[in-house]
């Protein structure tokens, strides 16, 4: 039996739905390959979407007309926006969602969408023809034809999870791993390695003292990921915490010696930036305690997720070791915490579409690049599957700069500097980070998404109602001038300078102390502008005050961004044979010929690339 599509996506996890979605929204007759319909983007480890930059990401999501942010809103239990301390360059917003909900209102949206099937099968292995990629063939016969297959595998690609010294293979719990895929690619000169993540213990609520923990409540205002979706529809829940203690720690060393992760059976790297809990314990040793967080799995589960406490120790030392901590004396479980590895291939082998450099018509996105996250792999997705629509249809390649994505960093780094551990998004990452602000998403983004087809004619329409709401208040305030009678008595108040002459209301937003909210209670005409029908919207006043009071950060940063455009112009791919450039290091020959950069910008980002040998280049293509 054969079935002919366009696209296929292989994978129906975070970025399987989001590439099969964008596929499909781009007019390419589309079909999502998935093992088991009931767990479309199943939330494999902790329910919860957003974060530091991993908010941001989303966000973006939503600006191109994705759904993880949409989907995410509605199945939301608990909002909070992370970083407020620190300036909104780094605000990072994060939701707790209830997971069993999260994955209908997944596969509603795919149930919903025009021009887009779903397949419930196993693919074995991809047919490539004429060195392109023309397929799959799935382990009960189907062929499943197309002009472009996109590969997000997650951790399925020959996993194997531990717990202790015991193995089993599977992609997740109770789930199997896909056995044949990865050498049916890498038969055709794409390199493959393995990486390690793994996920906590999950406790039974009911066991829990809750009275010697820390209660987190989360956030009640207008924040949340779409500002087209509707506010909160679910019972909003706290998250707690707790900590371990040094006879936690005696107790879990006790089971070092039958730790897969030190005693040789588990080879591959994990994730650096979220340890398991005995690898805390390895590399901090005098460190007598580590935070715990007790998070709700749903509504009306008594399922809690123990963030922190990632382990592949025997069950019974995980067991014995929370017994241990006050709160969880009398823990009863649901399953232990494993670790898993799997297969995933190198990134530098991809286009900045995430197209393969080796097989036209092959997309990978997600895990099996080499990224961890439930954000990265829908932001991947997003890309991969939108531009295997646009191959089809003949439109030109969407890809986006640093300064114009978090996506786009994450996708230069991964195609530019390669992985040797799972990569995480930090907003260290971001050189352009004050330009790729949570709240300016969709200023950044929405309009190009719409021009290719990615946004529709309603999130357009949002946007440019927010757009305006935002530039009357900037314009309002740069032509009201606030009088010292009026404002004085307040400024002094607070230990602000007081004015000597009228001045100008953005001038006074500037001030580190002020903020469009203190400043209406004692401006009638600031008060009856931003309660205006115009702008009933509290992101738009959000927005608007960070332009004012951040402008020379934000435009000193677009000037430098600017800059590297420059070297963005330079076209130099196919132009050197860098293997006979002499004048270049040696490390930076190898480098340059194995990621053949397109540009000289990229080249620039190469590590072991210096700007000695930039300038080399920039010579050698002024003659």
């Amino acid at each position: 039996m054969t079935l002919n599509y366009d696209v296929l996506v292989i994978g129906g996890g975070h970025a399987g739905c989001e590439a099969a979605t964008a596929s499909a929204r781009l007019g390419a007759h589309t079909c999502l390959v998935t093992m088991d319909m009931n767990k479309i983007a199943q939330m494999s480890c902790n329910p919860a979407i957003g974060g530091i930059a991993k908010g941001q990401i989303v966000r973006e999501i939503d600006a191109l007309g994705g759904h993880t942010g949409l989907v995410t809103d509605a199945t939301a239990i608990q909002f909070r926006m992370l970083n407020r301390s620190k300036g909104p360059a780094v605000w990072s917003p994060r939701a707790q969602c209830d997971r069993g909900k999260f994955i209908w209102q997944w596969r509603t949206v795919l149930d919903n969408t025009p021009g887009l099937d779903l397949w419930q099968d196993q693919a074995e292995e991809l047919i490539v023809e004429g060195g392109h990629a023309a397929g799959v063939r799935t382990v009960w016969g189907i062929e499943l034809r197309s002009r472009c297959v996109v590969i997000t595998a997650g951790t399925f690609l020959n996993g194997l999870m531990h717990i202790g010294r015991r193995m089993v293979p599977g992609g997740r719990i109770a789930e199997p791993a896909v056995a044949h895929l990865t050498e049916s690619i890498t038969r055709h000169g794409i390199r493959s390695a393995r990486m390690k993540t793994g996920t906590p213990v999950r406790i039974d609520r009911r066991s829990v003292h809750f009275e010697d923990m820390e209660i987190q409540e989360g956030e009640a205002d207008f924040h949340q990921f779409s500002f087209t979706a509707p506010h909160r529809l679910l019972r909003q829940l706290p998250c707690w915490t707790c900590y371990t203690n040094p006879a936690v720690h005696d107790a879990l060393r006790g089971g070092l010696a039958d730790s897969p992760l030190y005693n040789g059976q588990i080879k591959s790297i994990g994730p650096r930036y979220c340890p398991s809990i005995e690898t805390k314990l390895v590399t901090f040793p005098d460190k007598q305690q580590h935070p715990l967080f007790l998070e709700p799995e749903g509504e009306n589960t008594n399922e809690m997720y123990l963030n922190g406490f990632s382990s592949s120790l025997p069950a019974d030392v995980q067991i014995d070791a929370l017994r241990k901590i006050p709160a969880l004396r009398d823990v009863k479980v649901y399953r232990p915490g494993y670790a898993i590895e799997y297969d995933f291939f190198d990134p530098t082998q991809l286009k900045h579409t995430l197209e393969s450099k080796i097989v036209p018509g092959l997309f990978l996105a997600g895990q099996v690049n080499g990224t961890t996250g439930y954000e990265e792999a829908a932001g991947q997705g997003l890309v991969a599957g939108a531009n295997a629509a646009l191959q089809c249809g003949g439109g030109e390649p969407f890809t986006m700069r640093r300064d114009e994505s978090y996506i786009g960093v994450l996708i230069d780094d991964l195609v530019t500097k390669g992985v040797d551990e799972p990569y995480r998004m930090f907003t260290s990452r971001a050189e352009y980070r004050i330009l790729l602000r949570q709240d300016d998403a969709d200023a950044r983004l929405t309009e190009r998404a719409y021009a290719i087809g990615l946004a529709d004619r309603s999130r357009y329409d949002r946007w440019m109602e927010k757009k305006q709401d935002i530039e009357g208040i900037e314009e309002f305030c740069k032509t009201t001038v606030v009088k010292p009678a009026e404002i004085n008595p307040f400024l002094t108040n607070i230990g602000t300078t007081p004015l000597r002459e009228g001045t100008r209301l953005t001038d006074l937003i500037s001030r580190p102390q002020l903020n469009f909210k203190l400043l209406a209670d004692v401006l009638p005409a600031l008060r009856e502008r931003l309660d205006t029908p115009l702008n009933r919207k509290e992101e738009a006043t959000e927005a608007a005050e960070i332009r004012i009071k951040y402008k020379g950060y934000i435009e000193r940063e677009r000037m430098v961004a600017e800059k590297m455009h420059r070297l963005e112009d330079i076209k130099i791919k196919g132009r050197f044979n860098y293997a006979e450039m002499q004048q270049l290091s040696t490390e930076a020959r190898q480098k340059l010929a194995a990621i053949d950069p397109v540009t000289l910008a990229q080249a620039s980002r190469i590590p072991g690339v210096s700007p000695s040998d930039i300038n080399v280049m920039l010579v050698l293509m002024g003659r």
